[in-house]
Order: C-alpha cells, then structure tokens, then sequence
C-alpha cells in the first residue's frame, strides 16, 4: 500500500506539472492579453491613454516578458505559497479564491449530501421493485435529469418560484440585503434561497446516479451466489446488504473523483444564470478576461483535486470490495 502511494503521488506530480504548462499555454491562445482588453475597453468608452502609460503597465505586471519567463515566475511563486496576481480584480489570486470558496463549499458540500442521501436509496428501489411505480417515477425522473440541461430546469424554477410564491430569483440574497453587512436576517434569507439552487444541482446528478446504481444492482441480484445465498436460508435484508448493495456501490464509489473538484469548482453556467457567486463565474470570467493567473492557478488547483479525488476513489474501492486489490 505505501509502495502504491508513493507511485501514485510521483506520478500525479509529474501530471501536475505538465497541466500547469498546457493550461498556460490554452490560456495564453487568444491574441492579446488581460493589458490589450483593458486598453480596448478604455478608448471604447472614450478615454485615450498614452502608449508610455500602456508600456508602464506592461512592465508593471510582467507582460512585457516572454511567456516562458512568466511561466516560471508564475509557477515559482506557486512554489512558495503564492498564486500570482489578478489583474482584473487588483488582488492576489489566493485573496480572490478565498473571497468566493466559502459559498462554493456550502453550495457543493449540501448538493452532495443531498444528492447521494436521495439518488441511492431511490436506486436501490427501484431495483428491488422492478417494474414497480417507484421504479417506472424514479426512471421517469432519471430521464429528465439526463436529457434537460440544469440551466434550462434552473429557469424553469425560478420562473415557478417567482410567479406562484412570490420568491425573489437570482443571487443568494434578496435585493433588501445585498450589499449589505453580515447579520441574523441575511443569514437566514441566504437559508431561504439556498435550496432552489441546491435542487437544481442535485437533480443533474441524482438522475445519473439513479440509474448507474439500479442497473449495477439488477446484474448482481442475477448472479448464482445470490441463489446460493437464499438457499442456505439467508434473510432478504440480510443479503441485500451484505453482497449486492456493496458491490453494487463500487461505480458510485468510483465518482468521487469527480466530486472533489466540483465541491471546488461549482456548475459554471448554473451559477451564471442562477447568480451564485461562486467559483464557476470567477473562472468564466478569468477566461473571458485573460487573466492568465487567476485562471492558471484555478485550472491547476482542480488538477490537483481531481488526481486526489481518483486516488481516493481507489482507495475506498479496495476496502468496499475485497476482490480489488491495488498492488501484484
């Protein structure tokens, strides 16, 4: 196991390293730069800034250097504990991320719960009851999910919210307490308009889940030693538990390394339509805006994230299902 570790982080350094060269390099693509799109935007509002201004600013936040010399300044700094600056938001990146993390946890962490407290019981049902109303609802249910886009059921909701109860739609606050300071009543406005975005997300990944599970658990409810295990007398409950349902989780299991960059990175076009400031808007607008560290240093981060969630995804596999062993 520790021989196995060992092999595993070496390898997702060097992975590491080469994402951090290929999204610098995707970044760097578009013609121009974070300067040259500022510089445009001025004049097109009417105000002329002199060409030895332009090369001040250049200079300023290294534009001026080749990309090879802002790479290694920019992973240097990475090195030490330090992510770069922002040029559009005139921050440290490490101050822009740790701005909009604490609503991305709280978001990601309760569509997860939610998602996985929902999506396995149901999938287990709908198993178990075969051909049954749950499983025809729960099917029913599944479909949509994969089929509409979040986004279009995110506005289908919020339209119904809006138009039958009244709630304001948009943001995680209502328009009285934008903007405004930290208090009881914000915070339980915050509560009131979290679970339309929260069922949005959750529904997206419930459906998926749904019907990965009932179709792992149809198959193993069909093998000999399910027959085998009844013969001898065994409860139903019991050897639901104790056999199919675990082997039956392992594809679930194996999504957490999926779900440990999401907690991070949000649902990008969600947040936008639903206004959830979030880390989903912030890396669209990093992008959008070429700031080549603020973007780098997010791509690199749920890099980092995904190799740690697929290393624990096997690791779990191993002690959920004994028949998976990591070494020879």
């Amino acid at each position: 196991m520790v021989r196995y570790l060992g092999r595993r982080l070496l390898y997702g350094l060097l992975l590491v390293a080469l994402i951090s060269v290929v999204a610098f390099i995707l970044i760097q693509l578009p013609p121009g730069d974070w300067l040259t799109s500022y510089v445009a935007w001025m004049r097109s509002q009417g105000t002329q800034i002199d060409d030895a201004v332009i090369a001040g600013l250049k200079h300023q936040y290294g534009l001026d250097q080749s990309l090879v010399s802002q790479y290694f300044t920019w992973v240097g700094g990475i090195l030490h504990g330090d992510l770069g600056f922002s040029f559009s938001y005139n921050k440290s990146v490490s101050v822009v991320i740790l701005d909009r993390l604490p609503i991305t946890l709280m978001i990601s962490l309760l569509t997860i719960i939610t998602t996985y407290a929902v999506a396995i019981p149901i999938g287990i049902l709908s198993a178990t009851r075969q051909y049954s109303f749950v499983d025809y609802a729960a099917s029913f249910v599944g479909f949509i999910g994969l089929s509409v886009p979040s986004f279009l059921i995110a506005l289908i909701l919020m339209f119904l919210a809006y138009r039958y109860f009244g709630l304001s739609v948009g943001g995680l606050n209502s328009p009285g307490y934008i903007g405004e300071p930290l208090s009881w009543g914000k915070f339980l406005d915050t509560l009131a308009h979290l679970p339309l975005p929260i069922l949005v997300l959750a529904l997206s990944g419930t459906a998926p889940l749904i019907r990965i599970l009932r179709g792992s658990l149809l198959d193993e409810l069909q093998k000999p030693y399910v027959d085998t295990a009844r013969a001898k007398g065994m409860s139903e409950r019991t050897l639901l538990w104790r056999y199919p349902v675990r082997i039956a989780l392992n594809p679930i299991v194996s999504t957490i390394g999926w779900l440990i960059p999401a907690v991070f990175s949000g649902q990008v076009i969600v947040s936008i339509v639903m206004g959830i400031p979030d880390m989903g808007p912030l890396l669209y607008n990093a992008l959008i805006r070429q700031d080549t560290f603020l973007a780098g240093s997010i791509v690199l981060i749920l890099s980092v994230l995904t190799i740690i969630g697929t290393l624990v995804s096997d690791v779990a596999l191993m002690f959920l299902d004994p028949r998976i062993r990591l070494e020879k």
